[in-house]
């Protein structure tokens, strides 16, 4: 009897720490704000809407020499997503990569472009309720001397009551869940990814 009490505290208390942690996760989420400040370079996560558009404004707002989107399909050129204006900075500076497809990779191959432009400061671009994992995954494959500022784009699949949305507390969840995993994958390997910078 002993054994079945102390098993269901264990598990109560698990849930409760799951709770306690989602709420902090979901808080967090939605208290992120856009930052103006100028950086070296704008890196977009090309996967969601939204995202690339805010990524090309504000370059053209000149709030970063250049302009990296990552995860790019593969049959996008250039010229679909930015052509220079009069007065707009050159498309030279602007990068496609295009062989990430999710988010782990995202980091990596946008790791492997920073460092080879010696960058040292990012706007990282991507949904809200993206944005804590993917400044995890960039924030331990680049190296501590590059300051990261996370920059969230909002979009009409997540809301901030997600308590009355289903679809929300889904995808917010799966997005928490995910973030968990790696937290706990940095815990034992905190250095995996920047052992193969270049």
């Amino acid at each position: 009897m002993k054994i079945i009490k102390a098993f269901i505290s264990a598990v109560l208390l698990a849930l409760l720490l799951v709770v306690a942690l989602f709420l902090d996760f979901t808080d967090k989420t939605f208290s992120a704000t856009p930052r103006q400040l100028h950086a070296d370079a704008i890196v977009v996560l090309a996967g969601g809407k939204g995202r690339v558009d805010e990524g090309v404004k504000l370059f053209r707002e000149r709030r970063a020499d250049w302009l990296f989107l990552v995860g790019v399909d593969p049959l996008v050129r250039k010229g679909d997503l930015y052509r220079a204006g009069p007065g707009d900075p050159s498309a030279e500076q602007v990068v496609l990569e295009k062989a990430s497809r999710n988010t782990l990779e995202n980091a990596i191959y946008g790791r492997d472009l920073l460092l080879q432009h010696q960058v040292n400061s990012v706007l990282l671009i991507t949904s809200r309720y993206h944005l804590k994992r993917a400044a995890l995954l960039f924030r331990n494959a680049l190296p501590q001397q590059v300051t990261i500022h996370p920059y969230p784009v909002d979009s009409i699949n997540i809301k901030q009551d997600w308590w009355y949305h289903l679809g929300t507390f889904r995808l917010l969840f799966s997005e928490f869940y995910k973030y968990c995993l790696f937290r706990t994958f940095f815990l034992f390997s905190p250095a995996e990814f920047q052992a193969a910078n270049p």
